[in-house]
């Protein structure tokens, strides 16, 4: 499968080093708009399918059965960098389904946001749960579970009722049967599932546009965006892709990032859905392809995209704080 160069890095004059990956642009009948590489790619979704995850939450009724706010069903979606905004929405969710972040099976690392991390370190205190960057969507997880008085314990395993639940809602979004889906086990021990890009971006074209569905999944559909744009700090935090560039174009995108260099996004005034892998992984890529991507297809203006510079083209400096190289996008959509 081709991959295309995506990204370069410099150092003076020369390329010094290139990111490879795939673009897909689909539109919500699943025809192929625009695309840059083999959009046949087959890789795993990672966390960019946290939102497809979140639906069932909304769908089902147990959204409003805990009265959740939309900054409580926000965070459902997030990869989450452990500030204390999280932190407290998340204890949040938990506190409406009469639980503690003792059932959150989601494992523990330090606070993605480096001052969050310090500040712990400064308090003589150490991480929990609540700061590991998936802890909302388990908080999702959970509600499901109590709404339908499954097991708690293993909620997180592939033959429980909420990952198979999950699994078919993912499953739906791509035009997929479930057993189409390669799956394997995420950072945070949940099922995480393999596709192309192409139907990466289908799941999000058809976020973009959810008329097809019944109309609990469209209802649920356009509050998820609702959420996620109204409140683009719990879907990833300070100084992240994701919430500062829904925090620039406002509702006219809804993004989310993946780990190892997937990032999606539903265009809903086109129908459009766009998703992006950097082959090697690296996130130094991401932020000049995304932005290039919606620069080409014309869905920011020169000042969002003046506002979003720092994702556009990184400077390179030496230890003396000299630029003398920059990360750059380097392909054009086909």
């Amino acid at each position: 499968m081709e991959v295309v160069k995506l990204v370069e890095v410099t150092r003076g004059d020369v390329v010094e080093s290139v990111h490879r990956g795939v673009v897909a642009v689909v539109d919500s009948e699943g025809k192929l708009v625009a695309s840059a590489g083999d959009p046949r790619y087959l890789t795993y979704i990672r966390s960019a399918a946290k939102p497809m995850q979140a639906i069932p939450v909304l769908e089902s009724g147990a959204a409003s059965h805990y009265s959740l706010s939309l900054e409580e069903i926000a965070v459902l979606t997030a990869s989450h960098s452990g500030e204390e905004e999280h932190v407290r929405v998340v204890m949040q969710v938990l506190s409406k389904i009469g639980l503690t972040a003792a059932y959150l099976q989601c494992g523990t690392h330090p606070p993605l946001h480096r001052p969050s991390a310090k500040a712990l370190i400064a308090k003589g205190l150490e991480p929990t749960v609540l700061h590991c960057s998936c802890s909302g969507k388990h908080a999702g997880m959970l509600i499901l579970t109590r709404f339908n008085e499954w097991n708690l314990d293993d909620y997180y395993k592939l033959e429980h009722p909420v990952q198979q639940l999950m699994l078919q809602c993912m499953a739906d979004f791509a035009g997929l049967n479930p057993e189409e889906i390669p799956i394997g086990i995420d950072g945070c021990g949940v099922p995480v599932f393999a596709m192309t890009v192409e139907k990466m971006a289908f799941s999000y074209a058809r976020l973009a546009q959810p008329e097809s569905f019944a109309p609990e999944r469209k209802e649920a559909s356009l509050k998820l965006r609702e959420a996620m744009t109204a409140y683009p700090s719990l879907v990833a935090g300070t100084g992240r892709l994701a919430t500062d560039l829904m925090k620039v174009v406002g509702n006219k995108l809804v993004a989310k990032d993946g780990a190892e260099g997937v990032f999606c996004i539903s265009v809903p005034a086109k129908g459009w859905g766009i998703a992006l892998k950097i082959e090697d992984g690296h996130t130094r890529a991401v932020g000049p392809a995304v932005i290039a991507v919606l620069d080409q297809l014309g869905l920011i203006t020169g000042e969002e995209k003046e506002l979003l510079a720092i994702h556009t083209r990184t400077e390179l400096q030496n230890f003396r704080k000299e630029v003398i190289g920059e990360i750059r996008p380097a392909f054009t959509l086909k």
